[in-house]
């Protein structure tokens, strides 16, 4: 029996059907903004936990992970961890997680990407902001800017992530990519561009020209906001 099956067996009744039908209403009439964060999970855990009063573990994964973004980007082993959470509550979480990235990804590939940047900057800073640790990727555009591969080069560190020159030309040889945007991200918070994030930049781009392939920008995606290396001047 799983955690939350458990935890439900020896929960006593409380006023929780009353409580989810006022959060509905209030859903309801004036839609997601008029309920607090912890509100938006916890009906979100009732849907999976309906025996449950589901408020103060909504709380506790908010305080845990330090907001509702840090949730919904958490690993599924990481938010099981947390006392009350089964396979079914983080289902949960992260078929939310997955709709909302696929929403947001499809907003970005259905237009030039150039043209549609806070689009790009909106599904980036969902999927990657809150990370814990470092993800590399490289976003490859046609030569009508339209985006042709979303790769996830791969995770490194908590504070530091591998760009392989080589590998990523080669990949955008493999691709037939016309240009590239490269992405990652800094755990720290701060999306400041470190020395090394500038140095392998050029690389890229220098290899790129070679071979007819631009390097259009590299966005750094932080919990305080993003840098883009080219509007910095840095490239």
């Amino acid at each position: 029996m799983a955690d939350e099956d458990r935890q439900v067996a020896q929960d006593a009744p409380h006023d929780g059907v009353g409580h989810r039908a006022r959060l509905r209403q209030k859903l309801a009439q004036a839609g997601g903004e008029a309920l607090h964060d912890h509100e938006l999970i916890e009906y979100l855990l009732a849907l999976a936990i309906p025996r449950r009063d589901t408020k103060p573990l909504a709380k506790e994964l908010i305080r845990t992970f330090g907001g509702i973004g840090g949730l919904m980007s958490a690993d599924w082993a990481a938010i099981a961890r947390v006392p009350g959470m089964g396979d079914t509550s983080v289902a949960a979480i992260k078929i939310v997680q997955a709709t909302a990235l696929r929403m947001l990804r499809n907003e970005v590939a259905a237009r030039p990407v150039l043209g549609s940047w806070q689009a790009l900057l909106d599904y980036l800073r969902a999927d990657m902001a809150f990370l814990g640790v470092e993800r590399v990727r490289v976003l490859h555009l046609n030569s009508r800017n339209m985006l042709i591969r979303d790769d996830h080069m791969g995770d490194g560190s908590i504070d530091q992530a591998a760009i392989y020159v080589r590998e990523v030309i080669k990949r955008a040889i493999d691709f037939g990519s016309a240009a590239l945007i490269l992405v990652h991200n800094h755990p720290s918070g701060s999306p400041e561009p470190s020395r090394q994030d500038i140095d392998v930049t050029r690389q890229i781009i220098d290899a790129g020209k070679r071979l007819g392939i631009s390097v259009h920008d590299h966005i750094i995606i932080g919990a305080q906001g993003h840098v883009s290396l080219r509007a910095k001047g840095l490239l």
